[in-house]
């Protein structure tokens, strides 16, 4: 059974850091993604990797503030959020394809799994 298992969203205060964590089994993923979705707005890349190479990308948003990294014998991935903004506040999923070279690395359409996701508030 395919899953991803999202956790350490929280509310926090402007400035705060948090790590969000997700958990994957079921199948080898090779690109990996966070994604977030605030109210009333799309879902949006954050960040993304892929496995062969540990090539990262950032949104621009959050570059220089957040680091997606992973942990290949815990077949978790893993996002750093440090210097966290109110702008930053939303639902984060983490999704998955098998493919390494899958636009999932930067399009949420081409995403073939996805977790429930975890909720981050940043308050002022």
């Amino acid at each position: 059974q395919v899953q991803l298992r999202e956790s350490g969203g929280g509310l926090v205060q402007d400035g705060a850091s948090l790590r969000l964590s997700c958990v994957a089994s079921g199948r080898t993923f090779l690109t990996m993604g966070w994604f977030r979705q605030a109210p009333g707005k799309e879902r949006e890349k954050v960040a993304s990797i892929r496995w062969t190479g540990s090539i990262p990308s950032y949104s621009d948003s959050v570059k220089g503030r957040f680091t997606i990294s992973r942990d290949d014998a815990k077949n978790t991935l893993y996002l750093q959020m440090d210097s966290l903004k109110t702008e930053d506040t939303g639902v984060y999923y983490c999704a998955a394809s098998e493919s390494h070279w899958s636009n999932c690395y930067n399009v949420p359409e081409n995403c073939d799994y996805w977790g429930q996701g975890t909720r981050v508030t940043v308050s002022s």
